[in-house]
């Protein structure tokens, strides 16, 4: 196995590189069980995949759409699937790139060097790569994003180096430079829009910058080192994948694929078991132990036990020092979608991104008071994890000693052991999790996932296909919701049914069709970035396959589609360039104009987006408006 030298792999591969799960070999057991219980085999041909979505929504949905009425919500002509290197969007809207990888964010940075990728310097001034959750601030006037920067793609960072490899100490420089979070002040000026350069709020926070850990894992002996022996400060952030926001003004960043970053120069190391958990490897993917020991396990082995983490930010206090919030668990982050429940605790829901891991829950120990004081309410708490049952109810089991027999400190730390511990149900790789911004309702994208009734998760668990989960070998993805008991999300009851179950009905006419609300017009596969817009409006981003082959046949590039949750209606609302993935999304003051991010376009070669000819392909923000100047969403 040489992972180094596999930087084509997506994390998800890379992780069953670094630890293959055997092969359940009882997949005739699951398909009967599944046959008896709904009439309905996931992977094959019983009953239509549409039985399985639930509640009134989808009914609504077919009703309206077959009599065509009521009038739709979705005021706009939807854009057809195609494999274009641009984006496209409805007529009547435009876009523009506001921002590039590698673009400078002071006056006295060097200009982009396409040819090598630029310097250590020059990335510590300019802004990241592989750009992805994002959230827009104002103050005083001034107009900031934070936008997280997730990773890295080697041969453009390092196109001075033939395998795209970093090969010195500055190379390691610039690429963790590239990783993390870039905040900038953002403006339009003759009608465009872009980076203010030389704002008091440009910064870049990388793979470097010191963060405060708080929570029940400060201090703790699994999270001392040579450089911190008292376990209290973690030297950076990476792999940042989705996002939150407060309603106290910070930034809540996301720390996803954290564990291939680590490599273990003696081959005497011996792996600990809650590393093989984590997907931890003795060969690391981007080199940085070359010119950092914290990244060589044999010499730093507490050093991963400081990552994958939530870690709050203030874009609008340059002089701040982030802060890594362990009560909210470690594991592969998506995103943190706050929400402040009715008795005024503060409820964050969040998912772990990897094939049959959970869904989970923080409530705040204390209370949110509007104008009080409230920087802290994400450093104590209790996190739960979703079981959900297959007559469309769930609950949220706490993560205590008392129901894991583990410490508060080991629960934060190892907290997929613990969800283990209680019995949590395997997911489809829950990605982002949205809150209706209207009524206590609560969505996630459950992205894919091959192994579902085929593997067990990499703690052993089974998944098996039923529930919010129906199909064995799930390449399509879906959308589970639930509502809390009572509309109150700190309940720990909820019903659950499915929103939409992604497919191909050009291809299939099984369970890989979809639900009835997918279509030979808007379909779609995996599902990934979701978020709600003021009329409660579901913004729909996709990272999946963009082969148009096979199952995938006529869905083209990845793409952003709008959804009305009181109908069920979907219409695809844009399409990426060649190879890109979908993602972040945020809206500016007036909202007239929404930000999202184009990641990784040309991630195998075959794009030259944003700027065409033969140019290097770039992760871009996006900037999106009508072109009569009115509202979004």
């Amino acid at each position: 196995m040489n992972i180094i030298n596999n930087r084509e792999l997506g994390f998800d591969e890379l992780d069953e590189l670094v630890r293959p799960a055997p092969e359940v070999v009882e997949f005739e057991e699951v398909a009967n069980k599944m046959v008896s219980r709904r009439g309905f085999l996931g992977g094959g041909a019983a009953v239509g995949a549409g039985a399985f979505v639930m509640g009134s929504t989808t009914l609504a949905a077919s009703k309206a759409l077959a009599a065509g009425a009521p009038e739709s919500r979705l005021a706009f002509n939807m854009v057809k699937a195609n494999t274009l290197d641009t984006v496209t969007v409805p007529e009547g809207y435009k876009w523009e790139v506001v921002a590039s990888w590698g673009d400078p964010l002071f006056s006295n940075a060097p200009a982009f060097d396409a040819a090598t990728g630029g310097t250590g310097v020059s990335q510590e001034l300019a802004f990241g790569d592989h750009n992805d959750g994002m959230a827009f601030f104002s103050k005083d006037g001034k107009q900031i994003m934070a936008i997280n920067n997730e990773y890295t793609n080697g041969d453009t960072l390092h196109a001075n180096r033939s395998d795209g490899m970093p090969k010195t100490t500055d190379d390691v420089r610039k690429n963790k430079a590239a990783h993390g979070v870039s905040i900038i002040e953002v403006a339009q000026r003759g009608g465009n829009w872009g980076v203010v350069q030389d704002s008091v709020y440009n910064r870049r926070i990388t793979a470097d910058t010191e963060m405060d850990i708080t929570g029940p894992a400060r201090g703790h002996k699994w999270m001392q080192t040579s450089a911190d022996p008292k376990g209290l400060v973690a030297k950076g952030t990476w792999n940042n994948c989705g996002n939150g926001q407060t309603p106290w003004g910070t930034y809540l960043t996301c720390e996803e694929n954290f564990n291939g970053y680590f490599t273990a120069n003696d081959k005497n190391y011996k792996m600990p078991e809650a590393f093989k958990r984590y997907g931890i490897s003795s060969e690391g993917r981007y080199n940085w132990a070359m010119a950092d020991d914290r990244f060589n396990l044999a010499k730093e082995p507490n050093e991963p036990n400081r990552f994958g983490y939530v870690v709050e930010i203030d874009p609008l206090d340059p002089t701040s020092r982030p802060k890594k919030r362990t009560a909210l668990g470690r594991f592969k982050h998506e995103n943190a979608e706050l929400t402040i429940a009715a008795n005024g605790h503060v409820v964050v829901y969040l998912g772990d991104d990897e094939r049959g891991e959970f869904l989970y829950r923080f409530i705040s120990k204390h209370k949110y008071l509007a104008g009080g004081h409230n920087r802290d309410l994400l450093e104590e708490g209790t996190l739960y994890v979703a079981k959900f049952h297959d007559n469309n109810r769930g609950e949220w089991v706490a993560l205590t000693p008392k129901t894991t027999g583990m410490t508060e400190a080991e629960i934060s730390i190892h907290t997929r052991m613990a969800a283990s511990k209680v019995g949590a149900t395997t997911m489809d790789r829950p990605e982002w999790v949205a809150s209706h911004p209207h009524k206590a309702e609560v969505y996630c994208a459950l992205t894919n996932n091959k192994n579902r009734g085929v593997k067990p998760n990499a703690g052993g668990d089974a998944t098996p296909a039923g529930g919010p989960n129906p199909r064995v070998k799930n390449n399509f993805g879906q959308i589970v919701r639930w509502m809390p008991m009572d509309s109150d999300h700190t309940h720990n009851e909820f019903k659950w049914d499915l929103f939409v179950l992604a497919g191909n009905p050009a291809v299939y006419d099984d369970a890989n069709a979809g639900s009835k609300n997918i279509n030979q017009d808007n379909m779609f596969n995996s599902p990934d970035g979701l978020k709600f817009d003021s009329k409660g409006l579901l913004w729909i981003q996709t990272d999946g396959n963009y082969s148009n082959e096979k199952g995938f046949q006529g869905q083209g590039n990845n793409q952003m589609l709008v959804g009305d949750p009181e109908t069920g209606e979907i219409r695809r609302f844009l399409v990426g360039p060649k190879e890109c993935e979908i993602t972040g999304s945020a809206w500016n003051a007036g909202r007239t104009t929404m930000f999202i991010s184009i990641q990784h376009p040309g991630e195998k070669g075959n794009s030259h987006w944003p700027n065409g000819g033969n140019s290097v392909p770039r992760s871009s923000v996006i900037a999106i408006s009508r072109e009569d100047g009115a509202v979004i969403g």
